[in-house]
């Protein structure tokens, strides 16, 4: 497969886009609510012979079939996940998560360590949200279902998905005008998987069970995750590494990709490495 394309998925059809070449090891792409897989675009070009490259929509979001649940769960976005890789018949694959993709991500690397053979991080954290900032969203979303963000509830969405020097730099506008169009633009059905990230449970505790080799992001404008948040994932992953963004809010591979995206695909190739020569287990 080359391109995107719909695929069943157990209940549902996910939309997929994907360099389609089997003889190089995979990466997932997750990505952030609000946006879509065509967030990871930037990173095809620079992964061109390295690695193939998969980018599909979670259920109910992007060109994914609209979702037939009032709620869409991380743990249903997992499922999805594994489900497609397993469809797909994929190798152990190099997880590339953004925003609501490390909730995601997380949750497949923990329950299924022989799917996931790295795992990057950005603008994420596993925690659940706070009392006070749920009600708030909840509201948000209540007051913006029937119109879309539009207005100062774009604005503010925009001030949450892209720090501060970004907004400002004259030479990001035409990437924040391309992202505002979409996200006011986001079709109803997109609400649930909103309410699904607003209502998500904490997943601290399987930050343990990560066995795969990680790299967490830390953006020191990110506004919605906190660094506190951050530096929790790192702690509790064995051997996690952080990198450290300066300038930079929510979305890094959209706002810094010259720095993410040649340093995400050095940490995968080095996992690859290391994959392919570990031993196998005793009496393989």
């Amino acid at each position: 497969m080359d391109g995107g394309t719909g695929i069943p998925v157990r209940d549902t059809i996910l939309w997929v886009d994907d360099t389609g070449e089997t003889d190089l090891p995979p990466i997932l792409c997750l990505h952030s609510l609000f946006l879509d897989g065509r967030m990871f675009d930037a990173l095809v070009p620079a992964a061109k012979g390295r690695f193939r490259v998969i980018r599909p929509d979670f259920r109910g979001q992007g060109s994914s079939a609209p979702s037939t649940q009032a709620v869409v769960t991380m743990d249903c976005c997992a499922d999805d996940m594994i489900a497609l890789i397993e469809t797909l018949g994929l190798p152990p694959v190099h997880l590339i998560a953004a925003s609501m993709g490390g909730d995601v991500a997380v949750r497949i690397a923990a329950r299924r360590p022989d799917l996931c053979a790295s795992m990057v991080m950005m603008g994420s954290s596993v925690r659940g949200e706070p009392d006070d900032q749920k009600a708030h969203f909840t509201d948000l979303l209540d007051r913006t279902y029937a119109t879309g963000f539009v207005g100062g509830d774009l604005d503010m969405m925009m001030s949450i998905m892209f720090g501060a020097t970004t907004r400002s730099n004259p030479e990001k506008q035409a990437m924040l005008d391309h992202w505002r169009l979409h996200i006011g633009r986001l079709a109803p059905s997109t609400w649930a998987a909103m309410h699904g990230v607003v209502e998500r449970p904490s997943a601290v505790s399987l930050l343990p069970q990560v066995k795969a080799q990680t790299l967490v992001y830390l953006s020191d404008e990110d506004v919605a995750r906190p660094q506190e948040w951050t530096h929790e994932v790192v702690n509790n992953i064995p051997g996690a590494k952080l990198a450290r963004l300066e300038g930079v809010g929510h979305s890094p591979i959209l706002e810094v990709p010259d720095v993410v995206i040649p340093s995400t695909l050095d940490f995968m190739a080095s996992a690859q490495r290391a994959l392919e020569i570990r031993p196998a287990p005793a009496g393989a």
